[in-house]
């Protein structure tokens, strides 16, 4: 007999309007005019690490119609930050509709920073930006002036998936599920199971 899971539990901080659609449409999807308006003048910032992240989420878990930005939640509900507001919903997601990654790994690519194979990588990256003169990594995505190391960091962020199997496997063998995100294209009323 298969045992495996087919499904996991996360937690996802959604604010009241989140909660209206659901129950008014059974679904609900995220838009990239929602991420501007959440994150106002700083959203300049935070949209090419969403933009990057819907394209490259795209090819682990497809996006459905209507789907534009992806939902968080979390492995864990002491990883959900509610400084915004809002509910944690606990949800019970299919397997096949999230893809997982390392919250400390999403948090390098929200500040636009190159993500190492390794600490060392990391440190020798930051190492050639001061050769060059640069002093904050964020200057490599925000402006054009070093398109070559621009793309080395975007290439990077590849790397932010390279946990989903490892988090899959221990999703399966029902271990506990600190600091792993998930990226949601949707959330479905079927998936609450409660609210805090």
């Amino acid at each position: 007999m298969d045992h495996r899971r087919t499904s996991v539990t996360l937690y996802s901080p959604q604010a009241q309007i989140v909660l209206d659609v659901l129950d008014r449409d059974g679904i609900c999807f995220s838009r990239r005019e929602y991420v501007q308006k959440k994150y106002e003048e700083s959203a300049p910032v935070f949209l090419p690490a969403y933009d990057w992240f819907v394209k490259a989420a795209e090819a682990h878990v497809p996006k459905p119609q209507g789907a534009e930005y992806p939902y968080w939640a979390f492995g864990s509900p002491e990883n959900v930050d509610l400084s915004a507001g809002g509910r944690v919903l606990m949800l019970r997601v299919p397997l096949g509709e999230a893809v997982f990654f390392s919250l400390y790994d999403w948090n390098k690519i929200l500040c636009l920073s190159y993500m190492g194979k390794t600490e060392k990588e990391e440190k020798e990256f930051r190492q050639t930006l001061l050769e060059y003169g640069i002093r904050r990594e964020s200057d490599l995505i925000l402006t054009n002036f070093y398109p070559e190391l621009k793309h080395q960091v975007m290439d990077s962020w590849h790397r932010l998936f390279s946990h989903d199997q490892a988090i899959r496997k221990a999703i399966s063998e029902n271990q506990p599920l600190s600091g792993v995100q998930a990226g949601l294209w949707c959330i479905k009323k079927e998936w609450v199971m409660g609210q805090d």
